[in-house]
């Protein structure tokens, strides 16, 4: 990702690679201070980046309190013709939004394994083709497109965190 992204674009990324539906708060805390939606509509990782290395704590939607710490290292230059943020690598469908957070999450794979449990038509008709062990790379690359911010190659003038 550019370092010139502010946090609710990174926010978006993470949305684009959970395949979710933005439809939820959301928060940011750096070291023991929060970073509102509204802040974070114009605070930069670039600003964050005071040491080496930088840890942000991702929340979303707060009833199921999905929970992600991102690393932030040292900036290097961007890679001529590449368009960021960059899609390295997935694996594994993400959960679906609304499940109940992580214990939720596996309560209901418990289930879909369990072709007695009493609940198992209610969590089929409720996941729908939901596949945990499928992971659409293609979808992935095409909502992080949509996010791609400028990044300017000339003479390394912008840099990137990977």
């Amino acid at each position: 990702m550019p370092i010139a992204m502010t946090l609710k674009q990174v926010h978006g990324v993470i949305q684009a690679a959970m395949e979710w539906q933005d439809a939820h708060l959301w928060s940011f805390t750096s070291g023991r201070k929060e970073i509102s939606q509204s802040r974070a509509a114009k605070l930069t990782l670039q600003a964050l980046l005071w040491l080496r290395k930088t840890k942000l704590l991702y929340t979303y939607d707060f009833g199921d309190c999905w929970e992600y710490q991102l690393t932030v290292t040292r900036p290097s230059a961007p890679e001529m013709g590449v368009v960021y943020p960059r899609y390295v690598a997935g694996e594994g469908a993400a959960p679906p939004e609304d499940c109940g957070g992580i214990p939720g999450f596996y309560a209901q794979l418990d289930i879909l394994a369990d072709p007695n449990h009493p609940d198992l038509d209610e969590v089929k008709e409720w996941l729908g083709d939901y596949d945990p062990g499928f992971f659409d790379e293609q979808t992935v690359r095409q909502r992080l497109a949509r996010i791609g911010a400028p990044v300017n190659t000339e003479k390394g003038r912008d840099a990137v965190i990977r």
